[in-house]
């Protein structure tokens, strides 16, 4: 975990978060390998394939063997073929290599990934094979959003996203030894009414029992009282945060305040919706095709044309890990490799439009 929340200026409970708005502290205890910093695409992939981490963090990766069962929960934001970090993105072809090989190298017997991102799905559609014993399921479809929920007025934030928190109340309450993954996946999917939510890979390993990857639940289950889940898109909350600020401001200096950060996000997302119109403008042949380009959403294959110019436009126009409007623009990028347009061209048009 990055491990920002806890002792962040912010929270108005230091040492103590909650996932719920009626629920109690889940973060003393915790145990925390690798925060900060050491939280990164390439360090992830690393302890995921049991790899050596010298003198970083506490040193503990996944040592599995062909009998193991391996679970892995993501949490972050996304786009079109990522996930993001607090610095730098991983990317869907690098992670699915990463599981071909643990596969191969014998590293786990069954694998269970539960994604949680903006357009998840993107991760794992036509990438994960089916034939590895690896079974994924993901708070979105390659195309949408997902959703936070549960705003927490005494904390301005939101403390959820609507996927992982059905999918984590389920798991508190249920009997882990007699419910499947699939049993799961289907309480999950009924009750995140906001986002699709979807599965990939091994559909066989959906008969196993959640308690053959979540662990034996040792204490009595917990049902939290009803709540509503105030669900927004997660590209939305740091608009709908400084809505619910402004509703609750009782001075006049406070909602200017909180009115002029609302005109800085407003006038971020025009700079980059520009700037992204701008690159797509220089890459195409004409106004149709660049139109075409900016309203479409193709499916994501061309994953070797793709990467790249997105890393490239992370270096040399927003840093995908700082501005997260950023991300919701990916998708011209997208269409642009589906189109086969020259990779040189989308380059040099990203290198001249933000030079």
């Amino acid at each position: 975990m990055y491990d920002d929340i806890a002792n962040s200026e912010d929270n108005p409970t230091p040492g103590i978060v909650i996932n719920h708005p009626k629920g109690k502290d889940v973060y003393h205890g915790v145990p925390k390998d690798y925060t900060g910093d050491d939280v990164t695409p390439k360090n992830f992939l690393k302890i995921l394939q049991g790899e050596d981490m010298g003198m970083i963090g506490s040193g503990k990766v996944i040592k599995s063997g062909p009998n193991d069962h391996v679970f892995v929960n993501f949490v972050d934001h996304g786009a079109p073929g990522i996930v993001a970090f607090p610095d730098g993105e991983l990317t869907a072809k690098s992670l699915n290599k990463a599981i071909k090989k643990m596969h191969t190298d014998k590293k786990f017997g069954k694998m269970v990934l539960y994604f949680e991102a903006c357009e998840s799905g993107s991760m794992f559609k036509n990438l994960l094979p089916k034939s590895i014993s690896a079974y994924a399921t993901t708070a979105s479809n390659e195309k949408e959003s997902s959703y936070a929920c549960y705003y927490d007025q005494k904390r301005g934030t939101y403390l959820g996203d609507v996927y992982s928190v059905k999918w984590m109340e389920d798991s508190d309450k249920e009997n882990l030894d007699v419910e499947t993954l699939y049993k799961q996946f289907q309480i999950v999917k009924r009750e995140t009414n906001t986002s699709h939510v979807m599965q990939y890979g091994d559909l066989k390993l959906n008969k196993d029992t959640v308690e053959e990857y979540q662990g034996k639940a040792e204490a009595k289950p917990i049902t939290y009282p009803s709540v509503p889940l105030d669900a927004v898109p997660a590209p939305d909350v740091p608009m709908a945060i400084l809505t619910h600020r402004l509703q609750a401001a009782t001075t006049v200096e406070e909602k200017k305040e909180i009115v002029a950060e609302m005109e800085a996000i407003l006038e971020m997302q025009e700079k980059i919706k520009a700037t992204m119109k701008g690159i797509v403008g220089r890459a195409t042949t004409d106004a149709k095709q660049a139109r075409r380009i900016l309203e479409s959403q193709y499916d994501l294959e061309d994953h070797d044309c793709y990467e790249p110019v997105v890393q490239r436009f992370s270096m040399r126009c927003y840093r995908l890990s700082k501005y997260e409007h950023a991300l919701r623009h990916l998708y011209a990028l997208v269409n642009m490799c589906e189109e086969k347009i020259s990779f040189g061209d989308i380059m040099k048009a990203i290198d001249e439009e933000c030079y």
